[in-house]
């Protein structure tokens, strides 16, 4: 993985407010480079110095073999929660429609300082988009659950 793919998707994740989260997904398409499994080896490898529960599955789960650790993360940022988070058997995850971040104006033009400065040092053939769909950085009614 290109050091400055791995940067720029630890650019993205420190961003997200207290409480609020993205998807892989997500972040794939506002970087408009990649897609969830590349943003997941970034977090995977390189993500332990930035907010990583605030990144999470599609279906609002948290990264795979850390459910605990992000749930005390969430409790402590009042992040939006389904479920049952306590018991025996605990089946929770993240509410999506409320917890997804809808970044503001500025919030979405640091994010395209950052896919341009992406796009800038790996070239448009080293850098693919994640596609027309993923075209999110114009504000378009949030980023939708």
């Amino acid at each position: 993985m290109r050091a400055e793919y791995v940067e720029a998707v630890l650019d993205v994740v420190e961003l997200i407010p207290a409480g609020q989260v993205l998807s892989y997904g997500d972040i794939a398409a506002l970087l408009e480079s990649g897609g969830p499994r590349q943003v997941g080896s970034v977090m995977s490898h390189h993500g332990s110095a930035v907010p990583w529960w605030r990144v999470i599955r599609a279906a609002g789960l948290p990264p795979v073999c850390h459910d605990a650790k992000a749930l005390v993360h969430y409790r402590e940022e009042a992040t939006a929660l389904r479920g049952e988070t306590g018991g025996e058997r605990p089946s929770w995850r993240v509410d999506m429609a409320l917890a997804r971040w809808n970044p503001s104006e500025p919030e979405f033009d640091a994010i395209d300082a950052i896919a341009a400065r992406l796009h800038a040092a790996v070239g448009p053939a080293a850098a693919p988009e994640a596609g027309p769909a993923a075209k999110m950085s114009v504000p378009r009614d949030g980023l939708q659950a």
